[in-house]
């Protein structure tokens, strides 16, 4: 069901000449800019008992803004008993280190499972925050940090922050291929334009900038260390295959294996079976949206990329004239 709100505030002298959705958004900042004009648009808004409809609306100063209106339950989605690994929790927030093979939000194909699911289980009162909290998503193979609201200012304030590029994330990867050093890239993503299910680097979307540095080399791969100003979707297996350096094990954007030349069987058979994308969200590091104190958060790299790691760490060892 509905959570029923209402809301007050008068507009302050010096919003004078503000549009109405501006001032409204500041006046209750707790909540969306997108929210906030959706409650314009379906009436919910009054100036002074008078229901305004127009975003672009003047304010002058001295009038009483209500609002009365609903948040909407993620009751659509069922609880599941499905273990979360919590890196830390408060009354607040939720970081998580999310498994592979572990979807985020239900949806086409995946209707539960998801982490959702599991966060609606481990703590029913997230079902009126949402998207259960959520704000901001890993692919389904990806593991790694992630930070989930359990109120709606927490979330509000947390999706701010990561718009103004105030929430820091890191990630460890391996690359497929030799990377001499590290770089940057601003490239604008936006969906495939024959895979609907893939994105790419198109002028057209949105824009997008990943920051990466090489950790170590081996013979045909690179162990890179990877961080995000932007969060679009796919955003580091898109920027890594339009550089020519597919992730390892990444199907969708990789293409083929590349085994080193002379590489054992054991070495190859690895390689060849690495069956998700070697991506790990490892850092976290944000200000608390309700206190303010600094935190971060580590994930260690999963043993799938320490092993891979490792093997091909031993493949440079043995074969010293291959190495850039």
């Amino acid at each position: 069901m509905a959570q029923q709100i209402e809301l007050s505030n008068t507009v302050k002298e010096s919003q004078l000449g503000q549009r109405l959705d501006q001032a409204v958004a500041e006046l209750f900042a707790d909540f969306s800019r997108s929210r906030i004009k959706e409650w314009l648009l379906d009436g919910k808004v009054q100036v002074d008992g008078v229901v305004v409809t127009k975003p672009r609306t003047k304010v002058m100063g001295g009038e009483v803004i209500t609002v009365q209106a609903e948040l909407e339950d993620e009751e659509r989605f069922e609880p599941q008993d499905i273990p979360l690994d919590i890196v830390f929790e408060d009354d607040d927030i939720i970081v998580i280190n999310k498994p592979r093979d572990f979807v985020v939000h239900p949806g086409a194909g995946t209707p539960d499972g998801t982490v959702l699911n599991a966060l609606l289980h481990h703590y029913p009162q997230i079902a009126e925050v949402p998207r259960a909290g959520i704000v901001h998503r890993l692919d389904k193979d990806t593991t790694g940090l992630m930070v989930v609201a359990k109120t709606v200012p927490a979330q509000t304030r947390l999706v701010r922050a990561l718009q103004k590029r105030n929430i820091t994330r890191e990630y460890e990867a391996i690359a497929i291929g030799k990377m001499t050093a590290g770089g940057r890239v601003e490239k604008a993503i936006g969906r495939h334009s024959t895979k609907r299910t893939l994105m790419a680097v198109n002028e057209l979307g949105k824009p997008a900038v990943t920051h990466y540095r090489v950790a170590e080399h081996f013979r045909e791969h690179t162990r890179i260390r990877l961080r995000l100003e932007t969060g679009r979707t796919h955003q580091i297996r898109v920027h890594m295959a339009y550089l020519q350096h597919p992730l390892l094990g990444d199907l969708a954007y990789g293409g083929r294996a590349r085994i080193p030349k002379g590489a054992s069987e054991e070495l190859t058979a690895m390689i060849r079976s690495f069956d998700r994308q070697a991506l790990h969200a490892v850092m976290l590091k944000f200000e608390h949206p309700i206190s303010g104190e600094e935190m971060t958060f580590h994930a260690p790299v999963p043993d799938d990329m320490i092993v891979m790691a490792e093997a091909l760490r031993q493949d440079a060892k043995q074969n010293p004239e291959d190495e850039l």
